[in-house]
């Protein structure tokens, strides 16, 4: 069967009904994962999402900020939720499809301002995270896995990732630091960057852009923050991925844009 799987930093999932519809009408994912959704459990607008025909959830909320969820046309076996270096944040949720392929759905700390450990506790975290997750994977690493990691990882590891690599070098996504911790987190189970299979290394690719830009597409200050990876044992599954660079000229759009990938399992 083919699969397709959206991952979106909704910035605010009450915000964006109108844009999760027109990502339903343009792409029709069978397996939407969102992050940032800034919503309490009881209050995830699920209504909009059934009526979508997206009746199978794993939600993982926290009232106004953070907060990740998975919404699905497919049923979701074994769902649950983790959390991470001791924090009850909302930043973890996961779930089995019946083609017996487990989706992980991370928002990983964005990391603050300053890329310091020692002086912004923020960045500290981050680095925490990335740690724990890297070492949670490595401990379950096993040939036949067939594992899907998606989710804003907050980490352009490219020089071809962001708009400037040598502006952002010392700016919280792209310093050393960051994507050393990024790959040896790849580096945990071989995981594969279904993105950059479709589009190459060198060729400039983004799924960020700030709000801060008065012209968010002349000036394409943008960096890829978004990202889907899959083990090895589906990476003969890929058919497709895609960033959705259009949703970001949407009617008030999050400064995210969806990404998809398309396997046939």
């Amino acid at each position: 069967m083919e699969l397709r799987i959206t991952t979106w930093n909704v910035n605010s999932v009450r915000l964006r009904l109108d844009g999760a519809a027109a990502l339903v009408a343009e792409h029709a994912p069978h397996v939407i994962c969102l992050q940032e959704t800034k919503v309490r459990d009881d209050a995830f607008p699920a209504a909009a999402f059934d009526a979508l025909g997206y009746r199978h959830r794993v939600l993982n909320g926290i009232k106004a900020y953070n907060g990740v969820a998975i919404v699905s046309r497919l049923p979701l076996n074994h769902p649950g939720t983790l959390e991470w270096c001791g924090r009850a944040d909302g930043r973890h949720a996961f779930a089995t499809l019946e083609c017996g392929v487990e989706i992980n759905n991370f928002y990983v700390p964005s990391g603050g301002d300053a890329p310091d450990p020692e002086t912004n506790d923020k960045f500290a975290h981050k680095l925490r995270f990335l740690a724990e997750m890297t070492n949670w994977f490595a401990a379950r690493k096993a040939p036949l896995n067939r594992l899907v990691l998606v989710g804003d990882l907050n980490v352009a590891p490219l020089d071809t990732d962001v708009w400037s690599h040598t502006a952002l070098l010392k700016v919280v996504s792209h310093t050393p630091v960051e994507v050393a911790a990024l790959g040896r987190l790849r580096a945990s189970h071989d995981w594969i960057d279904a993105a950059r299979v479709f589009t190459p290394p060198e060729e400039r690719l983004y799924s960020w852009w700030s709000y801060r830009a008065r012209d968010w597409e002349a000036s394409d200050r943008g960096r890829r923050l978004d990202h889907v990876w899959v083990t090895p044992a589906l990476a003969d599954s890929l058919t497709a991925a895609e960033v959705l660079r259009s949703a970001r000229g949407w009617q008030a759009p999050s400064d995210h844009v969806p990404v998809t990938v398309t396997l046939e399992v």
